[in-house]
C-alpha cells in the first residue's frame, strides 16, 4: 500500500511539474511574442517616419549672407537655379559684384602737411568676388551662413616710419607746358596739388582718379583741349594727363610697381611715344603700389611761369 501511495505522489508531483512548466513556458512565449511584435512595430514606425520626412534640397532652402567681420546678415538668398549650373553661376557672379558695389572703398592715401605732420588717410575695403562666388558654389542643406569674406587694409604708414621721408630722391621727371596757356595750366596745377605730398607705405596702392577726384567746374578744373577718340576736344579738366603721365614716369623709374595704365588714342607732345598715362573720371585710371619696404612721398609741383611741372619720388636716406 505504501508503494501505491508513494508512485502515486510521484506522479501527482511530476504532474503538477509538468503543468507548471507548460504554464511558464506559454507565459514566456507570449512575451516574447509580445516584445517581438512591438520592436516590429516600433522598426515599422521609423521606417514610415523615413519615407514621410522630407529631403531637404539645397534650391529650397533660404540662406543668409552675412559680412565676415561682424556676422550681421547682409543679404538673404534663396539658390532656385542651383541645379543648373551656367544658371546659377552667373546668377552668384552678378550677386557679388553686386553686393561689391556698395561694400568696396579704396584706399584714401595718407598726405604730410607743411609742419611734417601725417594728416588723413582711410583704409581699403574690398570684398573678394571670386571667395563669395565660391562659398555659394558650395552650398549644403546643413550650413544656412554663408561668409561674405570682406577686407581691410589701412595705410601702412607711422609717424615713425615717415620721419626724414622727404630726404633723398629716388626718381624725378619733369614734363613742359605753355605758360600762356592758362585754363589748361590751372587744370595741370589743381591736380599736381592733389597728388602732393602723398604718402605711401609699404605695399599701399595708389589711384589717381581717387586722389584727384572728380574734375569739375565746382572745384576749380577748367575748360580745356583733351584727347578723345584720336580727336582734340574741349571738356572741364584738360590738361590733368600731363601730370598722370609725369608722375607715372617719376614712379616708374623710382622702381614703384604699375598695377592700371592706359595710353591715349593720340601721341601727345610732353612724353615720349608710349611713355603717357591717360586718364578720365570713371574711365581710365593711372594705379600703382609701392613696392618697397620703406615708405616714399610723392613731391609734385607745377611752375605757371616757367611752364615746367616736376614730379619727384622721395624717401629717408635711412630707408635706402
Amino acid at each position: 500500500m505504501k508503494k501505491v501511495l508513494g508512485a502515486l505522489l510521484l506522479s501527482a508531483t511530476i504532474v503538477s511539474a509538468f503543468i507548471a512548466y507548460s504554464m511558464y513556458t506559454n507565459h514566456s512565449a507570449k512575451q516574447t511574442a509580445a516584445i517581438e511584435q512591438k520592436q516590429a512595430a516600433k522598426k515599422a514606425e521609423k521606417k514610415t517616419e523615413k519615407k514621410k520626412k522630407p529631403v531637404l534640397k539645397v534650391e529650397d532652402l533660404t540662406y543668409q549672407l552675412k559680412d565676415s567681420r561682424t556676422g550681421q546678415v547682409m543679404k538673404e538668398f534663396k539658390p532656385v537655379h542651383y541645379k543648373d549650373k551656367d544658371i546659377y553661376d552667373q546668377e552668384i557672379k552678378q550677386l557679388a559684384s553686386e553686393l561689391a558695389k556698395g561694400i568696396d572703398t579704396p584706399m584714401q592715401n595718407i598726405k604730410m602737411d607743411a609742419n611734417g605732420s601725417l594728416t588723413g588717410g582711410s583704409k581699403q575695403i574690398i570684398l573678394k568676388e571670386a571667395e563669395l562666388v565660391k562659398n555659394l558654389q558650395n552650398l549644403n542643406a546643413k550650413q544656412l551662413d554663408v561668409k561674405v569674406p570682406i577686407y581691410e587694409t589701412a595705410p601702412n604708414v607711422t609717424a615713425a616710419s615717415a620721419q626724414g621721408i622727404a630726404d633723398v630722391s629716388l626718381a624725378s621727371y619733369s614734363t613742359r607746358f605753355r605758360p600762356s596757356d592758362t585754363s589748361r595750366n590751372r587744370n595741370v596745377q589743381l591736380s599736381a596739388e592733389a597728388i602732393n605730398n602723398v604718402v605711401l607705405g609699404p605695399g599701399d596702392s595708389f589711384s589717381y582718379n581717387q586722389t584727384v577726384g572728380e574734375r569739375t567746374a565746382e572745384r576749380g578744373y577748367q575748360p580745356a583741349p583733351e584727347i578723345i577718340n584720336k580727336q582734340l576736344v574741349m571738356g572741364i579738366g584738360g590738361g590733368i594727363c600731363q601730370t598722370s603721365s609725369t608722375l607715372f614716369n617719376a614712379i616708374d623709374g623710382a622702381g614703384l610697381q604699375v598695377t592700371a595704365r592706359s595710353h591715349h588714342s593720340k601721341h601727345v607732345g610732353y612724353v615720349p611715344a608710349g611713355r603717357d598715362a591717360t586718364v578720365s573720371w570713371g574711365g581710365p585710371d593711372f594705379k600703382f603700389t609701392n613696392n618697397k619696404d620703406y615708405p616714399v612721398i610723392i613731391k609734385a609741383y607745377a611752375n605757371v611761369n616757367t611752364g615746367v611741372l616736376t614730379v619727384d619720388v622721395r624717401t629717408s636716406q635711412r630707408a635706402i
